[in-house]
């Protein structure tokens, strides 16, 4: 597939983390279904994994426990969540593509300007949760290929408090992040010219919103969830969460966002990306 004319060819690529590049959402899941039966409340259903997935804190707010109407304060949840995700996080594993992606990303080019494609994360998760995710030998080995500086995370400084996905903010902070480090005299990269990698719903919104191109490869869940809407999800208009404007958002069918179902099936040329054989 050749690069579609009416874009520029990608020189950046900033990716999410959790539920996209590693198994973290269905730790979470497993988690949360355990202290849920502990209470004796319903498993995790399908919608409400959909509604909690790549929203900063989810299982803290009123969506989570509205529904799940447990017989202890959120402070005690929130302590005994926190307990359990400390035990389960050092297990994370790569999803399936996600090293071979960033590996041959790292190696890539803009196949027009010749361009080093540069990478950066922009995560939800909090300082002290990354470093459990990462410190399995296989996740610190997937992460290496994001230098520090280019990591933006839930609590990052960058990043002003209240502003997590959907709104744009965590990716325009990757990308100054990018601009800031990048080789003198080299050309700024803009928003139009960044494709963002996300799993959830709030993540494409937020990508979509930063004015940035966005693939998005949904967990099954999330995916059966929205099959009705997925162009909806593609423009960055379900208003699961009220950002508070409508800045830069898509239209229906506009050609910035697309769905695959996991990282293996990434389409380089579409995007300008040339891959060193």
């Amino acid at each position: 597939m050749a690069l579609e004319a009416d874009f520029p060819g990608i020189r950046a690529c900033i990716f999410d983390m959790d539920g996209l590049l590693i198994n973290t959402e269905d730790l979470i899941t497993l988690s949360m279904n355990q202290l849920l039966e502990k209470y004796g409340r319903p498993a995790f259903t399908r919608s409400i994994r959909a509604q909690l997935m790549g929203v900063p804190d989810s299982t803290n707010g009123d969506v989570f426990h509205n529904w799940a109407k447990l017989p202890i304060s959120r402070e005690q949840f929130a302590h005994e969540s926190t307990e359990h995700m400390r035990q389960h996080f050092p297990n994370c594993k790569p999803l399936p593509g996600a090293e071979k992606l960033l590996s041959n990303l790292s190696r890539a080019h803009n196949a027009s300007s010749g361009d080093k494609i540069e990478l950066a994360l922009a995560s939800s998760t909090k300082s002290q949760s990354y470093q459990l995710k990462a410190s399995g030998s296989e996740t610190k080995r997937l992460l290496s290929f994001f230098q520090s500086e280019r990591r933006v995370l839930g609590d990052d400084p960058r990043v002003r408090q209240g502003r997590g996905k959907p709104a744009p903010d965590i990716y325009l902070a990757a990308l100054q992040s990018l601009n800031l480090t990048a080789d003198s005299g080299a050309k700024a990269i803009l928003p139009i010219e960044c494709l963002v990698f996300e799993d959830s719903v709030a993540g494409v919104e937020a990508g979509r919103r930063a004015g940035m191109r966005v693939v998005w490869v949904p967990h099954p869940d999330v995916a059966v969830e929205y099959q009705t809407r997925q162009k909806e999800v593609l423009a960055g208009r379900t208003r699961i969460t009220e950002v508070g404007d409508d800045r830069q958002l898509g239209e229906i069918d506009d050609g910035w966002a697309e769905t695959i179902p996991n990282l293996k099936h990434f389409d380089y040329e579409k995007y300008g990306i040339a891959v060193p054989s």
